[in-house]
């Protein structure tokens, strides 16, 4: 009896030492496999949409590969590998190469300068100074390049940082040495655990518009002539999440606000009010063939259409020396020579230049170019002031992401407000030919450098593409501050044509991690096992015995069957 219970006391004492064993093994093998990350960073990833059913930007998501530091390192395996390249060191050339050649990539992780948003230029560093003066336009013609191309794995943008540009000096490294990283050679591994990205259900707008009424006869006051000030707030850019656009559009939208908050003032007495009504709208899907203005445009009753005298749209005024007035009727036509005979007037006591540029437009076409051309199309007069000479083609300077808060110049802007503001007031007062200046600086009427400043830098840091902003986006809770300083203040919500569909997931975070070599993990492996083993023995031959041990591996005699 006592015999049995020892060795069943025995064979217990093997079960849980067997036990333990294995859950050691599990551990040591799991601590080969996973390590703690060396770095985690947040990265921003590359828009994913459709155009017409054709599909467009990076198609992928989920990255889990090892770390290379270019397209022609010898020995990596590209199809597994994530390519982490400085973004003014990238060859869209060669990358367009890879691309055409249908050569598979693992992915793709481009690194903008720390000090991006202040136009590649360290802090104190002025212009004179030694500095990449072609970064904004390399990273310009970068983000068209991956716009307007369908490529098929995961492309992230992340900010340079201290632990980022350690891994990639050990990269660059490694590569250089001879020694890129692989499954079987170990080095850095990029993880961002997210699922591919799923379509968005619909991909809404927000228009908004106040009111400035004007001086009442005896009519009615909706019968008075009306002046439409507009601009689009909206962005679109490679990075949805970086699309903060300061010049294009977030200029035209402080310049409007500030247009509201001068005028409003004149409007608050009926002594100073004038004979016309001004109309401000916010619209949204600028970048999407202002898709929001033209149904913006298409709920005017049409009694308030045939009152507007013109409109005048205000895009990307923040940094340009001279003005150009873009129009789609002939300069000859009477309302297009008034409106840019009170704008050039006015520029010229301030030194700038007000060029006319005319583009007709193509009915048959449904895209435009500008956002007068919308107006145009209901045949109301319309312009476009902006800095920009010529129109944008499709998806470009629309807020990509080299248009930082350094592209604006607070002083440009408000010198360019201050143009606008007396330009209209001629017109709505009547005093065209008159020296008199309404909005002189230091009087109340004065534009206000740190109201503009705010505006500037509360847009420059929020990204405003339209289908990932939602209807209570707190940019848009922000830009209806426009009911501050007018009245009748209303919001028109929609969807977006059916021409583009857009996928979510704009922004993750990636983990860095270390990762040793195939034979290092075999190695190690390898010397636990055997460790492992040889304290099994050990186990097994101090509780039950060296014959027991023996017996444990010796084939049972067999058994013979008697035969019937």
């Amino acid at each position: 009896m006592r015999r049995m219970m020892a060795k069943k006391g025995s064979d217990r004492m093997v079960v849980v030492s067997m036990q333990a064993l294995v859950a050691l093994l599990c551990v040591v093998a799991a601590y080969i496999e996973i390590c703690d990350a060396a770095a985690v960073v947040d990265v921003y990833r590359m828009i994913q949409y459709d155009f017409q059913g054709t599909p467009f930007g990076s198609r992928r998501a989920v990255v889990n590969h090892h770390a290379s530091s270019g397209l022609s390192v010898p020995g990596s395996d590209l199809s597994r590998t994530i390519v982490i390249l400085p973004i003014d060191k990238v060859n869209v050339t060669l990358l367009n190469e890879y691309l055409q050649s249908r050569k598979m990539l693992g992915g793709l992780l481009l690194i903008l300068p720390r000090n991006f948003e202040n136009g590649g230029k360290s802090s104190g560093e002025s212009d004179s100074e030694d500095s990449d003066g072609d970064q904004p336009s390399d990273v310009a013609a970068l983000e068209q390049w991956l716009i307007h191309n369908n490529i098929p794995y995961p492309v992230y943008f992340a900010y340079s940082d201290e632990r980022i540009d350690s891994v990639l000096k050990d990269v660059q490294f490694n590569d250089a040495a001879g020694r890129p990283a692989t499954a079987s050679t170990g080095g850095y591994k990029l993880v961002v655990p997210v699922s591919d990205a799923k379509k968005l259900p619909s991909a809404s707008y927000t228009n908004i518009q106040g009111w400035l009424w004007g001086l009442k006869g005896d009519g009615d006051i909706a019968g008075l002539p009306t002046i439409a000030i507009v601009a689009s707030y909206d962005t679109f850019g490679a990075a949805p999440a970086l699309a903060v656009g300061s010049d294009s559009n977030g200029s035209g939208v402080v310049a409007l606000l500030e247009l509201a908050r001068l005028f409003s003032r004149l409007y608050a007495n009926s002594k100073t009010r004038a004979p016309y009504n001004l109309l401000f709208g916010l619209t949204s899907g600028g970048p999407f063939n202002y898709n929001g203005t033209a149904r913006w445009l298409r709920g005017f009753d049409q009694r308030v259409r045939e009152n507007i005298d013109y409109a005048l749209c205000l895009n990307s005024i923040g940094n340009a020396d001279n003005m150009r007035l873009h129009v789609s009727k002939p300069p000859e036509n009477l309302f297009i020579k008034q409106i840019y005979d009170n704008i050039a007037d006015v520029a010229k006591d301030f030194g700038v230049t007000v060029e006319v540029k005319h583009k007709k437009i193509n009915i048959s076409n449904s895209r435009v170019a500008w956002e007068h051309e919308q107006f145009s199309r209901h045949r109301i007069t319309a312009a476009t002031l902006s800095g920009l000479e010529t129109a944008p083609s499709f998806l470009d300077r629309v807020g990509g992401i080299a248009d930082r808060r350094y592209s604006v110049n607070d002083t440009v802007v408000a010198r360019n407000i201050k143009i606008v503001a007396e330009s209209l007031a001629k017109h709505i007062y009547g005093l065209e030919g008159k020296n008199i200046e309404v909005f002189a600086d230091g009087s109340s009427l004065a534009v206000s450098p740190p109201y503009v400043k705010l505006w500037l830098d509360l847009l420059s840091r929020t990204p405003r593409v339209a289908p990932f902003l939602g209807k209570n986006a707190p940019i848009i809770a922000a830009i209806q501050k426009l009911a501050v300083h007018t009245k009748d203040v209303s919001l028109q919500h929609d969807n977006l044509d059916g021409t583009f569909l857009f996928y979510d997931t704009i922004k993750a975070q990636l983990s860095i991690y270390q990762v040793a070599s195939v034979t290092f993990d075999l190695f190690i492996m390898l010397a636990v096992g055997s460790y492992l083993g040889i304290l099994f023995l050990v186990l097994v031959i101090t509780t039950k015995g060296f014959d027991d041990l023996v017996g444990a591996f010796r084939r049972p005699p067999s058994r013979k069957l008697k035969g019937n």
